[in-house]
């Protein structure tokens, strides 16, 4: 790569856990994503819940930060990784429950710094699996997931009445051996 290339490539994403002043910015980011390609809730309306919740806590969000169209670092993705139930028999396990990239970060490895940011930060707590679930129409998703050692372990045929079709609820996972 030139010297000209490389100043004019984009600047890879830095990747951090989620803090409380990020509230605003990822629900936008949340609201600005929603497709039925991922999203089996209806869209969100006016008053909006909070992105932050018991259920979804900072310690649960790892947030991408890119440079943006105005030259900004600003979040350009996040992912959500938790402890799929509380048993103790299923600890070693963590579950990415939600993944989002900004539409002007797509194309830039955002989402797949997340996904690795994820399987890291999951081997960090002492898991030594990790788990997913995907829209069977996702084919970004799934590519995703699947370039990153993920495999199909299971589908659920037809799990989902969204916008007039049975869309398939498949299940993926992952050792996270280093």
């Amino acid at each position: 790569m030139t010297e000209s290339a490389a100043s004019t490539a984009p600047a890879a994403p830095l990747v951090r856990r989620a803090v409380l002043a990020d509230e605003s910015a990822l629900g936008e980011l949340d609201r600005a994503t929603w497709s039925t390609l991922h999203a089996v809730q209806p869209r969100p309306q006016p008053p909006y819940a909070p992105f932050f919740d018991e259920r979804h806590t900072p310690r649960d969000i790892l947030v991408a930060e890119a440079v943006n169209e105005a030259g900004e670092r600003a979040p350009a993705g996040y992912i959500r990784v938790v402890p799929p139930t509380p048993l103790a028999c299923n600890a070693h396990v963590r579950q990415i429950q939600g993944l989002a990239v900004a539409h002007w970060a797509r194309g830039r490895g955002v989402g797949r710094a997340l996904v690795r940011a994820a399987c890291a930060a999951a081997r960090d707590e002492g898991a030594n699996r990790i788990t997913l679930r995907v829209l069977g129409h996702n084919a970004p998703a799934r590519a995703l997931y699947e370039a990153e050692g993920f495999t199909v372990e299971g589908v659920l045929p037809g799990e989902f009445f969204l916008s007039g079709r049975y869309v398939d609820d498949v299940m993926m996972g992952r050792p996270l051996t280093p």
